[in-house]
């Protein structure tokens, strides 16, 4: 196996067989586009037992993932996809960047989900871009953009829900989609969903359960990931 991509928080590998790879979750953390560094004990076993349960569960309500299987605690398998250059940002409530550019204050439930893009690029700092930036730039066709808007929307629908039952709200998330590589006409969820891309809030306390206990200090990083995993693993020991 042979690396052949390292991000910020996880890297890739080929594996025997072309159409799949290999995902390792790395212990580093990133925030502010790179500005702020840190490595956490335990980060990349967690990150990847609660992606993998939630994309087992997606599977599971008909969302198309590159999920294959999860090899061990820091490892998983994945379909090999081409990665669309448009990151899809999903908002329910008022937080983070959105706060910062309207003023807004923190924690005002939208009237229905709000939804963004962003160029998927680091030296650019992953600007946010518009249906007409995204057509111009040729990152995805029309049909492509509705597509990504439709299962975003599920996406949100599913885990807001999944998340209320263990008492966390989704605040807002971050998702990513790529083109099957065995099957370029298909468009997959990709990448991963864990609390390093989602904002996640105690639905009692309003305590943050994500990374922005990272970005804030606000300490406990790893004991809060932990208490989102210990919740999502009780939840489907129960109902399945």
């Amino acid at each position: 196996m042979q690396p052949i991509y390292e991000g910020k928080a996880k890297r890739l590998w080929t594996t025997d067989d072309p159409s799949t790879l290999r995902m390792e979750f790395k212990n580093d953390a990133t925030a502010f586009n790179g500005e702020k560094k840190a490595s956490f004990e335990n980060k990349g076993r967690l990150n990847n037992a609660i992606s993998t349960l939630i994309y087992q569960y997606l599977e599971k309500t008909g969302i198309p993932t590159h999920f294959v299987r999860q090899i061990d605690e820091t490892n998983v398998e994945v379909k090999k996809v081409e990665i669309l250059m448009v990151e899809v940002i999903i908002r329910n409530v008022s937080a983070g960047s959105y706060c910062k550019r309207t003023g807004m204050e923190e924690g005002i439930p939208f009237s229905q989900p709000v939804i963004e893009f962003s160029y998927k690029s680091d030296a650019l700092g992953d600007p946010l871009i518009n249906d007409d930036y995204i057509r111009e730039m040729k990152l995805a066709t029309p049909e492509d953009m509705a597509f990504l808007r439709e299962s975003a929307l599920k996406v949100n629908a599913i885990l807001s829900g999944f998340f209320a039952e263990v008492g966390l709200k989704l605040v807002d998330f971050k998702l990513e989609f790529g083109r099957l590589a065995s099957d370029p006409a298909q468009i997959v969820l990709a990448d991963e969903i864990s609390p390093d891309g989602c904002r996640l809030w105690d639905l009692k306390t309003g305590e943050k359960m994500d990374k922005d206990r990272f970005r804030r200090d606000l300490g406990n990083v790893m004991e809060a990931y932990e208490e989102v995993l210990k919740r999502l693993k009780a939840r489907l020991e129960t109902n399945g």
